[in-house]
């Protein structure tokens, strides 16, 4: 037997950040519409304008202002300084936009490569590895723990049985 569903009764699930959820009372047209325009680089939670929002970088200083300074003795003519605000600005922006549509692209996927093989060596490897490690010292802390109180603190008490009736008197 078939059920069918009225479509703007459909049940939709997504996922946001690690849950499934499931949208209620949405069409599929609405649906495949957002899906769309999540698919594009600023409806995906990108944000366009500040790109830094954690500030991670905030120790790269690269603006005009803090790359050249002029004392206030020495001052070139107003149309150099000027112009070379212009030539750095526009000779920074260049290079950068340059570089990073050469290699942008290839360094991210590079980085990506990078951080899935980091996350999944310690997802399946050294998170296990540690685990197992735990279990391993766990048995042999109990050796040493037996060890000590056969070997050494019949030795400790007996001492300190010895030395608790020494008295120290000072003069």
């Amino acid at each position: 037997m078939v059920h069918k569903r009225n479509k703007y009764k459909k049940d939709f699930i997504y996922r946001q950040g690690s849950k499934l959820l499931v949208r209620e009372n949405e069409s599929f047209d609405q649906f495949s519409m957002s899906q769309q325009q999540q698919s594009s680089g600023d409806a995906m939670g990108l944000d366009m304008e500040n790109r830094d929002p954690n500030d991670i970088n905030n120790h790269i200083k690269v603006a005009f202002e803090d790359i050249l300074a002029e004392v206030p003795g020495a001052h070139a003519i107003d149309c150099v300084w000027r112009n070379s605000y212009r030539c750095f600005e526009g000779g920074k922006s260049c290079c950068y936009k340059f570089l990073t549509a050469i290699c942008g692209i290839c360094i991210a996927l590079y980085w990506g490569c990078c951080f899935a093989c980091l996350a999944f060596e310690h997802i399946w490897c050294v998170t296990p590895s540690l685990s197992a490690f735990r279990v391993e010292c766990g048995a042999w802390r109990k050796y040493y723990s037996i060890c000590m109180d056969c070997f050494c603190a019949p030795c400790c008490e007996t001492m300190g049985l010895c030395f608790s009736n020494i008295k120290v008197q000072n003069k």
